[in-house]
C-alpha cells in the first residue's frame, strides 16, 4: 500500500506523512480508478464543476424537507400535498414545479393517465381510503400511474408515500433494502399486478419514523432509482 500511497502523493519522498500532505486532483482520479468505485463518473463530474444540475439542486432541497415546516403543514395523502412537495423540490428549476400536467406522457412504452382527464383521475385517487397498509400502497400505485407532473414524479411521490405511511400507520420505508432492479421491475408490473411492490415495501418497513437517516435514505434511493444506466 505504501507504493500506492506514494503514487497518490499521500506520502512524501522520505516515506513519511505530514499534516500538510493532501491528495490532489490526479490523486483522486487515480484513487477512484484503483478502488473501481461505481461513483467514479459522478466524482469526475464534480471535479470538473459539473455537479450543479437540477438533480443535485433538487436533492439538496429534498434533504431540507426534514427540518422544514412543510413536513408538518403539507396535506398528507392528497394531490395537493404531492404538489406542495414537488414545488418545494423543483421550484425555480422547472417552470412547471408543482403544476399538474395537461399533456399525455409515456415512459418505457407505458402511457400514464391521459392528460385530458387527469383532474378527474386525481380526484378519484384523493378519495381512495388510506388507513391501512394495503390501502396506502394501492393509492401509491394509482398515483404512480397518474404521474401528475411532466418530470420529477418518482422522487416527489416516494416522499409523499413515506409521509403518508408515517402519518397513518407510524411506519416508513427503509429504501436501502429494496434494490433498484427489484423496484423498477415491481413498479413496471404494478398497474396489472401490485403484489410484487406490496411485498417489497412490506418487507422494508421500519418504525424509525423520526430518524434523519431513514428520511435521507428515501431521498437517496428515489434519485438512484431514476438514474439512467449507461
Amino acid at each position: 500500500m505504501s507504493s500506492f500511497c506514494r503514487r497518490l502523493k499521500l506520502l512524501s519522498d522520505d516515506g513519511k506523512k505530514y499534516l500538510s500532505d493532501v491528495i490532489n486532483e490526479d490523486g483522486i482520479q487515480a484513487f477512484c480508478s484503483y478502488i473501481n468505485s461505481g461513483k467514479y463518473k459522478d466524482i469526475q463530474v464534480w471535479l470538473h464543476g459539473g455537479g450543479d444540475t437540477i438533480d443535485e439542486k433538487s436533492k439538496a432541497r429534498a434533504y431540507e424537507l426534514f427540518n422544514s415546516s412543510l413536513i408538518d403543514e403539507s396535506e398528507v395523502g392528497t394531490t395537493k400535498g404531492l404538489q406542495q412537495i414537488h414545488a418545494f423540490l423543483f421550484g425555480g428549476l422547472y417552470d412547471f414545479a408543482g403544476q399538474i400536467r395537461t399533456k399525455t406522457i409515456s415512459k418505457g412504452g407505458f402511457t400514464f393517465a391521459n392528460g385530458d382527464f387527469l383532474p378527474q383521475t386525481l380526484e378519484r385517487i384523493d378519495n381512495m381510503p388510506d388507513s391501512s397498509l394495503g390501502e396506502i400502497l394501492n393509492k401509491y400505485v394509482e398515483m404512480n400511474v397518474a404521474h401528475p407532473f411532466m418530470e420529477g414524479n418518482g422522487r416527489a411521490t416516494i416522499i409523499w408515500l413515506d409521509l403518508l405511511l408515517k402519518n397513518r400507520i407510524s411506519k416508513m420505508v427503509d429504501w436501502s433494502k429494496i434494490s433498484k432492479e427489484d423496484y423498477l421491475s415491481a413498479m413496471k408490473s404494478s398497474p396489472v399486478d401490485p403484489n410484487h411492490i406490496f411485498t417489497l415495501i412490506q418487507g422494508a418497513l421500519t418504525d424509525q419514523i423520526n430518524e434523519r437517516e431513514i428520511f435521507y435514505k428515501g431521498i437517496d434511493y428515489s434519485y438512484y432509482y431514476e438514474e439512467i444506466e449507461d
